[in-house]
């Protein structure tokens, strides 16, 4: 097989990954005699999704590691799966009826349903066969859905598990509402960005007539449902207040003055007014003074306006379906208390007819300009509600049978060091989140999705079960025969996500009495790679439904990554019009197909102008195509620790490179090794210093990846493996090789093709987990010539393994010195200004011996016509020198003095000049303060720059004025 004369990644990946797949390497490794596993969970991506950049970073280092362990020859497993995303595929379908002009309610909850797994059946794998794109290496036979019947088993399991042991329970709590979707969301479902507002400054007279106190609110509409105005407890202007009462404005209604620590003494007047049942942190007020909830907003987000807006959310246990609930919290219907002109009104609509009452009626002191985040639907855009409403609830922090409460035994998994974080400063975050846990709602008011077990008696009675028949036969113990209805509910998406790590693995009910060789080599998985945005939403609930439900953990380690950011780091998004789409830099896209791509579907279509203008800035020809190895490449050294990781697209040009010049690299072995004898069979080769220096490089780079693959230092090892391919062997190896290959002996000549064959083959494979594409492509080819093809696909073969006996700090020495010679050469070429055509003799003066053995690699590095060895340099020369340790370089040039001696002075007048002027930029304060930090840096890297060269050209000017 002959390789291209270019590297085309386009062609060899529709080559390679059909026959990866094909022939199954990717499978779970099941040897039990195998005590060596790795298993590592795909975060489920939504099945609605398409891939995005935040998916290739964080699937690149799956990858990675995954190939790297099963090269190691570990059992392994990369299980992969998509969510159900309850609320996106939802809206995706509704709004496919739309265009139809069919509801969902006309079709009916089954009817919906069908349509929605008809979507997913069509639809559902795009984002697979987009990482299939990546070069991901998971066992695709054991993919998983969590609306699978056997994931949904699992689900029903627990719920019934947990509510015997009364950790789930149905409550009216206060949620995060999307008055559009009419559904609780979860807060990683919830936007909240600043944005302009107004902060209304609004007095509440006291009710003995006797003063007033001034609040302020961003929300005026909810103060139809305050119930007290707070202070805190040691402030001394309102602590003679503290029992009275304030009369709410516009409302007959009196509340009363309570002390709360919550209150920020040096905010404002220090008086907030409380609004228990549409505010969080009034919520938590309102439970510890016991003030009563009156939640004044209908699910649709308007004022109520009628008794029967009280209705109870769903069923209510334990109380009759006719109860008003909300009338329950405060004895009577809530529209009677709100005044009769804004009931019915969407809550904007009444939030600017109560501010301008409160001016017509004097009650509005004055109103300002305020920046505040506004809480949004990342679904709809609309703004998010606190919303009192009944949900199902795990009780967090509740005892359980063994007395410690599931967030606690999530915490003590992490204390003990069961489980540790990479890096350990996110276990800070675990821990605070879990220590300041709130109880989980876990119900959304959807129809896709895992419906709650849970069916009601006619009179609210409540059973919880695995199935209507056992439902019905808890109900006939209980003596009802009546109706049952099921709940309509159905579980937040994030609950089947928490049994991620054991119900993909096919844990039953019965385990550990039945059980399965996955579940038994692969729980607890080897390590969760994630970002820190789902630690809380993801990452601790896993742990926390594991330990309580099978009583092991769900994985060893967590390795916790940034998020993608564009180059100025700013978060990708679609309003902004910064969005890259990984499969577009894998293939390349033309300017106005990239334009397109990204003004389509805006949710205002205002800011597609000047998206538009943007992207014709940042990519006037659009995108070139990188191919899926340099992509990988671009994300694996990008993975630093740290919050944030800017995206800059230049790294992926740097590395498409590295790849063209690996691909160049083994065609110059391939040319010089096919057909050719290596002595493979002859024992101990007679290896030069130079052949010897590069197998010991190559031991002290396989040491240092090992270590950084186990410290999940992803950046460090794409470096270790980017600066041993580019600069050891590619700039200087293969280098030093020519001169052997042109003047060694036949021994001498079978060794260097056999160092050339056998490390390149050892770099494939050393490369393979991070670049699979172009390592497979080229180990084909180079594998059979090195003596190594053991296995068909380099993604099977070992994983290299250092071998310190080869190890050679003497032979490190000595090409260092001969990289310091080289280097020194260099520079005195480029300090005459000699073209790099222009062969000229190197006169040379220090060890005799050395200096023998290196001549022949000098001459041919940099570009000499000949070296001669001399005791001494000729005294009085023109010609600058150079000292390497007790070595004495000078190029023998004729040089025209006056000539040279012009060019210096110019040079030497530039820099000074350079100097003053960087100097002077360095001297400006405002500078200094304003300008970015990397800026300032550079500038100082400059002005470092001018004067170290200005140091060596000085000296130069000097001797030759002495000439």
């Amino acid at each position: 097989m002959e390789l291209a004369k270019s590297f085309e990644p386009a062609d060899i990946e529709r080559r390679w990954y059909p026959e990866w797949e094909a022939r199954g390497y990717f499978g779970a490794g099941l040897d039990a005699d195998n005590k060596e596993a790795f298993c590592i969970l795909l975060p489920p991506p939504n099945v609605t999704g398409t891939l995005h950049m935040g998916h290739g970073f964080n699937q690149a280092i799956m990858d990675a590691l995954t190939r790297y362990h099963r090269m190691r020859g570990d059992n392994t497993l990369w299980q992969p799966g998509t969510d159900h995303a309850g609320i996106a595929t939802q809206i995706v379908v509704e709004r496919q009826l739309d265009a139809q002009g069919i509801s969902r309610h006309q079709l009916g909850r089954e009817k919906f349903l069908e349509k929605v797994w008809e979507w997913k059946a069509f639809s559902g794998d795009t984002i697979t066969r987009q990482m299939r794109r990546l070069g991901t290496s998971p066992d695709w036979s054991r993919e998983r859905f969590t609306m699978d019947a056997g994931l949904s088993r699992t689900v029903t399991e627990t719920f019934v598990r947990l509510y015997r042991e009364g950790l789930i329970y149905r409550g009216k709590r206060l949620v995060n509402w999307d008055p559009e979707l009419h559904t609780a969301v979860s807060d990683l479902e919830v936007v909240s960005e600043e944005e302009d507002g107004f902060m209304w400054h609004i007095c509440y007279p006291l009710a003995d007539g006797s003063g007033s106190l001034t609040v302020a609110t961003t929300r005026p509409e909810t103060m139809l449902g305050d119930t007290a105005v707070m202070v805190h407890p040691e402030d001394e202007r309102y602590r003679h207040l503290l029992g009275k009462k304030v009369k709410l404005p516009l409302c007959d209604r009196e509340i009363p003055i309570i002390a709360d620590a919550y209150v920020d003494l040096a905010f404002g007047t220090g008086c907030v007014k409380v609004t228990p049942a549409h505010d969080f942190n009034d919520y938590a007020v309102g439970q510890r003074h016991n003030l009563q909830m009156i939640s004044v907003l209908t699910l649709d987000g308007k004022i109520k306006g009628s008794p029967l807006d009280d209705f109870t959310f769903g069923h209510r246990a334990g109380t009759s379906n006719s109860v008003l609930a909300d009338r329950e919290l405060v004895g009577r219907a809530t529209s009677e208390m709100i005044p009769e002109k804004y009931r019915g009104m969407d809550r904007f609509v009444a939030r600017n007819a109560i501010v301008a009452d409160l001016q017509a009626m004097g009650f509005l002191v004055k109103t300002d300009k305020h920046k505040l985040k506004v809480p949004r639907g990342d679904r709809t855009g609309v703004v998010i509600e606190p919303m009192l409403t009944d949900q199902w609830f795990v009780a967090m922090s509740k005892p359980t049978a063994d007395g410690s409460s599931i967030a606690g035994k999530a915490l003590a998994c992490v204390a003990s060091g069961e489980i540790r974080f990479f890096p350990e400063n996110w276990i800070n975050t675990y821990n605070q989140w879990l220590n300041n846990i709130q109880d989980w709602c876990i119900s959304r008011q959807l129809w896709w999705g895992h419906q709650i077990p849970a069916w009601y008696g006619e009179a609210g009675q409540i059973f919880v079960a695995h199935d209507e028949p056992e439902a019905r036969a808890m109900a006939a113990e209980q003596g009802y025969g009546g109706v049952l209805t099921r709940d309509p509910d159905v579980l937040d998406t994030w609950y089947s996500s928490a049994l991620w790590p054991f119900s993909t693995l096919d844990w039953t009910p019965e385990w550990p009495a039945e059980t399965n060789p996955a579940l038994d080599l692969y729980l607890p998985s080897t390590v969760l790679v994630t970002g820190f945005d789902i630690i809380f939403f993801w990452v601790a609930r896993m742990v926390m439904m594991t330990r309580h439900i099978t009583g092991k953990i769900p994985f060893r380690h967590v390795y916790v990554h940034g998020l993608i950011r564009d180059a100025e780091g700013q978060k990708m998004s679609k309003s902004k019009g910064n969005v890259l789409d990984p499969i577009d830099l894998i293939d390349g896209i033309g300017l106005d197909a990239l334009i397109e791509k990204r003004i389509s579907g805006l949710m205002n279509p205002k800011q597609a102008e000047q998206i538009e203008k943007r992207t014709r800035k940042e990519f006037p020809t659009g995108i070139p195509a990188f191919g899926t190895d340099a992509l990988r490449f671009t994300f694996l050294s990008l993975a630093s620790p740290g919050r944030d990781i800017k995206f800059d697209l230049s790294r992926c040009e740097g590395y498409r490179n590295f790849c063209n010049k690996l691909w160049n690299a083994s065609r110059f072995v391939l040319m010089h090794t096919a057909d050719q004898e290596l002595g493979l069979t002859d024992g101990t080769p007679d290896l030069s210093f130079a052949d010897q220096w590069i197998v010991s490089k190559l031991q002290r780079t396989e040491i240092e990846i090992a270590q950084h693959f186990a410290d999940y230092r992803f950046d460090l090892l794409a470096r270790a493996v980017y600066e041993f391919i580019w600069d050891e062997f590619c700039d200087w190896y293969v280098e030093l090789a020519k001169v052997q290959l042109q003047h060694g002996s036949g021994a001498e000549l079978r060794a260097t093709r056999r160092t050339l064959a056998r490390v390149l083959e050892t770099v494939l494979r050393l490369a393979h987990p991070l670049l699979p594409f172009i390592t497979e492509e080229l180990w084909q080819v180079v594998a059979p010539i090195a003596g190594r093809k053991t296995q068909a696909s380099v993604m099977l073969a070992a994983y290299p393994q250092a071998q310190t006996e080869k190890l050679d700090p003497a032979s490190e020495a000595r090409v260092q010195q001969l990289k310091n010679l080289a280097y020194a050469c260099r520079n005195l070429r480029g300090e005459m200004n000699l073209s790099p055509a222009l062969r000229v003799p190197l006169l040379v003066s220090g060890d005799r011996q050395s200096l023998l053995g290196f001549a022949p690699y000098l001459k041919a590095l940099c570009k000499l016509s000949e070296v001669q060895i001399v005791d001494d340099l000729p005294g009085g020369a023109s010609a600058p020198i150079a000292i390497v340790g007790e070595t004495r370089l000078m190029l023998q040039v004729q040089i025209d003095l006056a000539v040279e001696c012009e060019r210096l002075d110019k040079e030497i007048a530039r820099l000074q000049g350079e100097i003053s002027k960087a100097r002077a930029k360095l001297a400006n304060a405002s500078f200094v303060a304003r300008a970015p930090a990397p800026v300032v840096e550079q500038e100082r890297q400059r002005l470092n720059d001018f004067v170290a060269t200005l140091e060596q050209l000085e000296p130069q000017r000097q001797r030759l004025r002495r000439n």
